[in-house]
């Protein structure tokens, strides 16, 4: 075709009067199909693609001129599927360049593409993983969540890990080991180890919990905190041992540090695990003390007493707490007043104001609480986690006893943390350190030092796939069971398999078709499969993004921490019921659904929708038009948006990518920024101004496809919110037209293109999850399987299931390419 890239086109359009002389020697066709052979096909190359892709050109690095057609799908690495990109995308030829016919073009696409495919059967390549996989925070945390029973604070024990450019954090390219990550492994494991076997720490330790100033505590704000209550916080704490401990609770305070909300009583309770422990009462008016309302604006002093009891009013907000070792909930939050409606939200406070800290009263909130302890601590008697460790408990007389018990634990725990038979030589190496920490201490102690030995053992934080002796070099071949086990549990749970599937792995029929659809149907229905959502789809809809969002408080004084966290339960749950009730992968784009809390319906100007939890809302009329799908929920709308306003670049980029799977290529360095008015110097709307910026022929090439898509997401703001006016008030046109000449408007229109490419979308879904599967970035020869993928899941209306298992069975699931 005319390019390859869209960014060659002005070269190409400025030396094409070069190369007309060129398409004298073409010979004219009609839009009969194109025959197998390729004789057509290579007379429609030379009509239509040559004046660019040509031996001067050679523009996309790419010439039709001396070199036959089939030549080139047969020996060119990734160029035959670049160029199929190209084509199914429409991008080629330019639309300002003579095209083939609407027949023609889709033969010489339905050619190609069987050509590429019918050689990669012929000739599959599986790729290569690399032999050691890191396994990153999230799996780390799943691992001894389901190796232990123990849930960690991973966020404090190792730091974050690296996105790699195709938008995950599970890829080995980026999952690199360096002298202060293996210094927090071995911190991690010492502080897991001593959690889980239950052995008091050496001293009192603190941990908090706090409250974003911007989220609004009018409203019950946890399913762990009793209904009539508003505000608060509800921490699920890991207490380390058996004790008692302290807990100290600070409120918020206004821009002159007051405690907010003192001109009224409160009533604060704590509960730990929903049983009500303590109750205290502060604010409205003290006895014998007169309030100075003037002094509570801060501009001058009132009554001594009062002032500083607006200082320290939560100064005794203090209590001491007796705690078994486990995890447990602690729950701080408000008595809602009579007068205060259940489940009706009250009108927000200035969040501006909350921003920059000149909240003058407000109504009271709890900014922390910190636990501190044990006191008077004894060891952990019965947590899940000593369950899941002491699987048998010996005869303290009886050294011989609690050696075999010893053994008998550490042989267990290392098969499931390695998550593969071990050896004796192997349980024996983990003896020794449980027989050093035995000699410091008691059974306990030796085997919390041995489980400290096993979590920072390459066996455990890798996952290792190591070429069979006997394989040939560059060949392939088969992974083992307990190998594809591997791969099946930390794709679909972001953790280790659990003893069914080692089972199946160890007995040799993971590996047959059958048994391995029906563990992975089996793994899918199991609640740990919602590390999808949090790990796949969390990345790949940029849900992982909002929490570094910042919409400018000026513009948009109403976004808060609760509207924020609304954005991301909508999608997290939206995605999660596509998996569970195994829909299509089509209903991402709209099915008549979504999920809402009384904040959200409100932005969202949906009615009759009350309270904080979150339930699924059937949408129809406006409202289905204006929030079907993902492309209508705020999460993705304001991750793909400026602070202070849209952007419908970074919003066609994202569908561009993430939908269609043909991303833009860079843009140069020196590219302008876009003008702030109009060309002749009046407020403009944001698509002429984009139109000034594209009328650079540097720029058309790559915005063409790209800026049309994010237009027709136009009627929603920086933070997701309908509108019919934008900019300077002018009215929002979100009309559409890509190069090859197809129409649309809004998110109805562009939702009916897209269903309309449903296979590019289906195949870049594919794509992604594939990627994910595989902890690398697809390759050329991985297309043709995913169009395999995508062909057979249409017998099931291309349900998530049906996409997954094909992903699964497939070649590069299952097989390994060797060294070369």
């Amino acid at each position: 075709m005319a390019l390859l890239f869209p960014q060659h086109f002005g070269r190409c359009i400025r030396l094409l009067p070069v190369f007309l002389s060129l398409l004298t020697l073409s010979v004219p066709i009609n839009s009969q199909p194109l025959q197998q052979g390729g004789e057509l096909l290579q007379m429609t190359v030379q009509q239509y693609c040559i004046a660019c892709h040509n031996d001067t050109l050679q523009s996309g690095n790419l010439s039709f001129q001396t070199t036959n057609f089939s030549q080139i799908i047969r020996g060119h690495g990734d160029t035959p599927e670049r160029l199929l990109a190209q084509l199914r995308s429409g991008r080629m030829p330019p639309a300002d360049m003579p095209r083939p016919d609407s027949k023609t073009y889709a033969s010489l696409v339905d050619w190609l593409e069987t050509e590429i495919d019918s050689l990669a059967a012929a000739s599959p390549n599986p790729g290569r993983t690399d032999t050691f996989h890191r396994l990153n925070r999230s799996e780390y945390a799943n691992s001894v969540r389901d190796l232990l029973s123990l849930e960690v604070n991973i966020e404090g024990l190792l730091p974050a890990d690296d996105i790699d450019a195709y938008g995950f954090d599970n890829m080995t390219d980026v999952l690199n080991v360096s002298p202060a990550l293996m210094e927090s492994y071995l911190s991690a494991a010492r502080k897991t180890a001593r959690l889980a076997v239950g052995e008091a720490p050496l001293g009192p330790i603190a941990e908090s919990y706090n409250t974003p100033i911007l989220l609004s505590q009018a409203d019950r704000m946890s399913e762990d905190l009793p209904f009539g209550s508003r505000g608060g916080i509800a921490a699920r704490h890991y207490f380390p041992a058996d004790g008692n401990y302290d807990l100290t609770i600070t409120l918020h305070r206004n821009y002159v540090n007051y405690v907010r909300g003192l001109g009224s009583q409160h009533e604060l309770e704590v509960r730990l695990d929903g049983k009500l422990v303590q109750t205290f009462n502060f604010g409205g008016e003290e006895p014998d003390v007169l309030q100075a309302p003037a002094s509570y604006a801060g501009n001058q002093f009132g009554d001594s007493e009062w002032e500083e009891y607006m200082l320290f009013a939560d100064s005794n907000l203090r209590i001491r707490l007796s705690a078994t070792a486990g995890p447990h909930v602690v729950g701080v939050s408000f008595v809602r007043k009579f007068t205060e409606p259940e489940g009706v939200l009250q009108p927000p406070q200035s969040v501006f104001a909350a921003a920059v800290n000149e909240m003058r009263d407000g109504d009271a909130a709890v900014e922390q609480i910190e636990l501190t302890g044990p006191y008077e601590s004894t060891r952990a008697t019965d947590t899940p986690s000593r369950r899941a460790i002491f699987t048998c408990q010996p005869s303290i007389d009886s050294a011989r006893a609690q050696e075999a018990c010893a053994y008998d634990i550490l042989a267990s725990l290392a098969q499931r943390a390695y998550r593969r038979p071990v050896d004796e030589a192997e349980v024996n190496m983990l003896m020794g350190f449980y027989q050093a920490g035995l000699s410091d201490g008691n059974f306990d102690s030796g085997i919390q030092l041995a489980l400290e030995r096993l979590l920072i053992s390459p066996d455990f934080l890798f996952r290792i796939e190591r070429d069979p002796a006997n394989v040939e070099p560059g060949s392939d071949y088969e992974l083992t069971g307990i190998e594809l086990a591997s791969r099946l549990s930390f794709f679909l749970w972001s953790s280790i398999p659990d003893a069914e599937l080692l089972n199946a792995a160890s007995t040799g029929t993971l590996q047959n078709p059958q048994v391995l659809e029906q563990q992975t149907r089996r793994m899918l229905a199991d609640p740990r499969s919602k590390a999808l959502v949090q790990n796949f789809a969390s990345q790949w809809l940029y849900l992982r993004n909002l929490p570094s969002l910042v919409p400018d408080a000026v513009e948009f004084p109403e976004f808060d921490e609760n509207l924020r966290d609304a954005f991301r339960q909508e999608s997290e749950l939206f995605f999660e019921s596509l998996i569970r009730e195994n829909r299509s992968v089509l209903d991402l784009l709209g099915n008549g659904y979504t999920y809402m809390n009384e904040r959200l319906a409100k932005h969202y100007g949906v009615p009759n929708v009350y309270g904080s939890h979150f339930r699924r809302i059937y949408l129809d009329g406006e409202i289905a038009e204006q929030r079907g799908g993902i492309l209508g929920q705020g999460s993705l709308l304001t991750a793909t948006s400026y602070a202070n306003r849209t952007s419908p670049v970074l919003r066609g980029k994202w569908v561009l990518t993430n939908i269609l799977g043909t991303p833009p290529p860079a843009p140069p360095p020196d590219v302008a920024d876009l003008p702030e008015s109009g060309s002749d110097g009046q407020p403009a709307n944001i698509r002429d101004r984009m139109l000034q910026h594209r009328a650079d022929p540097a720029c058309s090439g790559c915005h063409a496809p790209m800026d049309p898509l994010g237009l027709a997401l136009e009627n929603y703001d920086a933070i997701g919110r309908w509108r019919i006016t934008g900019e300077a008030g002018l009215p929002i046109d979100a009309s559409g037209q890509l190069p090859n000449g197809s129409q649309f408007y809004g998110l109805q229109g562009l939702r009916g293109l897209l269903l309309e490419r449903s296979d590019e979308f289906i195949g870049t879904v594919t794509e992604k999850l594939l990627a994910y599967a595989m902890g690398r970035p697809p390759e050329y020869f991985d297309k043709p399987t995913i169009r395999s993928i995508v062909r057979n899941a249409a017998l099931e209306n291309h349900s998530w299931s049906s996409i997954i298992v094909g992903i699964v069975q497939s070649a590069p699931f299952r097989k390994r390419r060797s060294e070369s």
